[in-house]
């Protein structure tokens, strides 16, 4: 199969045929054995990156709920009694020595939805820096600096509603590099027929820490108060950074303990994907059809994605009515799913590619149509459920774990259409970092106004998009 972007070599290596994703035209080296290799040492680093970086990223939907007077947010919602009390009595006392701010519906959507007018700012700068500095740094110092942020969250509330959105969009700024800066890494790192296993594995740890995250959070609001939750986050996030600095190298050729086995294997499954190019093929890539489906696949799945991660707690209060400490449980649930759903999906990705000889192009669709249409039919089913509280958390999980699926298909096929290009100044440019950073900023921006919609038991908001061209 011929790369779709016309002057780059053919990622898959496909010359006549699309049956398997490696080139010809060189004889394969051995696979290195996976146990204790530098690359999938790699992966679990990032995994445990991604894991930090998105428990920063949802823990304030949690603490929000503790963090707002309820007697605000009932004066606003017409609905709180639609679905009757359910939830057990809890015998230990919740702890309420946290303070308590008078943020109405419309504040907390401001306060939510501006770490993503930061995320959306940093993607392309990203690509472009990680091309220069190399993504090691960029990954590092961007999830450092949100850890560092998270943790002055409890001042910048007291200081006000202003200087809380200030800090969230600055969080947006360092998390709007990670994944730029993640690809970069991986088109030096990941061999062809290893590429769903290690993005998998590295990306699962994003819905690992959601899951984590979620009702661990609710568990510090329960037990002690909402300032501890951006403590605990913000100290993880420092500890990974050290870590990562001194466990991590940039490429195989740098690393120190690397074999020479699997030094021989990567470099040599890379070889044939550098394209011959001397520029980066802007009017092609901007022309290629193929590129503009990934771009409104992502922004199709990031749209629910994004809004259910946001306000899925939201929802579990207003509207199921469960408190703040089933509320984490029951929130973490969906992408519980999703993160078992991405480990076995890249492991059946690969499998179908190397073991079945299935096309790369055949792979991704199936599961990029498997990742779309059943989160979709299960999303707008739970609207149609009133207060059925178990319906309405299986369909939530059930969508959100099929949208896993995703994670072998479009989200990483911009590595399969884009090879990297060597520069005239002898960098080496990852065509499919700036595809990725082109990517994920198309994702829901809210517009600050949460309301819920009488007789239903969904949440109706009134949102738009704002696209920039992960």
């Amino acid at each position: 199969m011929r790369s779709p972007i016309r002057g780059l070599a053919s990622s898959d290596g496909e010359e006549g045929s699309d049956r398997t994703p490696l080139l010809q035209s060189t004889p394969r080296v051995e696979a290195a054995p996976v146990c204790c290799s530098a690359r999938y040492n790699l992966a679990l680093l990032a995994f445990f990156g991604f894991f930090v970086l998105y428990a920063l990223r949802v823990n304030l939907s949690v603490a929000l709920v503790d963090m707002v007077d309820s007697n605000t947010t009932l004066a606003d919602n017409r609905t709180s009694k639609e679905c009757a009390e359910h939830s057990a009595p809890i015998k230990v006392h919740h702890n309420q020595t946290g303070k308590k701010y008078q943020w109405d519906a419309e504040t907390q959507g401001w306060i939510l939805g501006s770490f993503f007018y930061g995320y959306i700012i940093t993607q392309i700068p990203g690509g472009y820096i990680a091309s220069k500095v190399g993504g090691k740094l960029l990954l590092g110092f961007g999830i450092l600096g949100t850890a560092v942020f998270t943790l002055f969250t409890p001042i910048a509330a007291d200081l006000g509603v202003g200087a809380l959105i200030a800090l969230r969009a600055l969080e947006g700024l360092g998390e709007g590099v990670t994944f730029p800066a993640m690809h970069a890494m991986w088109s030096s790192w990941a061999p062809p027929l290893e590429r769903s296993k290690l993005l998998s594995i590295s990306y699962a740890g994003a819905q690992l820490g959601t899951v984590i995250s979620l009702p661990l959070s609710g568990i510090i609001c329960f037990y002690m108060n909402w300032t501890y939750v951006f403590y605990l986050f913000g100290i993880v996030g420092i500890v990974w950074f050290i870590l990562w600095i001194f466990f991590v190298s940039e490429t195989p050729e740098t690393h120190k303990t690397i074999s020479r086995h699997e030094k021989e294997y990567i470099l040599s499954s890379l070889k044939n994907q550098l394209s011959s190019q001397k520029s980066v093929p802007w009017t092609s890539m901007l022309r290629s059809s193929p590129l503009w489906a990934i771009v409104v696949a992502h922004f199709s799945y990031n749209w629910t994605f994004y809004t259910l991660l946001t306000l899925l707690p939201t929802y579990m209060k207003e509207i199921l009515r469960f408190n703040v400490q089933e509320n984490g449980l029951l929130s973490a649930l969906p992408y519980f799913g999703c993160w078992l759903c991405m480990i076995l999906s890249g492991q059946a990705a690969d499998n179908l590619r190397a073991k079945w000889n299935f096309s790369t192009i055949c792979v991704r669709r199936v599961f990029s149509l498997i990742g779309m249409i059943g989160p979709a039919v299960f999303l707008v089913a739970a609207g149609f459920i009133g207060c059925d509280y178990s319906l309405a958390v299986a369909f939530l999980t059930i969508s959100t774990t099929l949208g896993g699926f995703c994670s072998s298909g479009f989200s990483i096929n911009h590595l399969d259409i884009a090879p990297s290009t060597l520069l005239e100044n002898g960098k080496q440019f990852s065509t499919s970092l700036l595809l990725s950073m082109c990517l994920v900023p198309f994702s829901s921006r809210y517009l600050p106004k949460v309301k819920c919609k009488t007789g239903l038991s969904t949440i109706d908001m009134d949102t738009e998009t704002e696209g920039t061209n992960k």
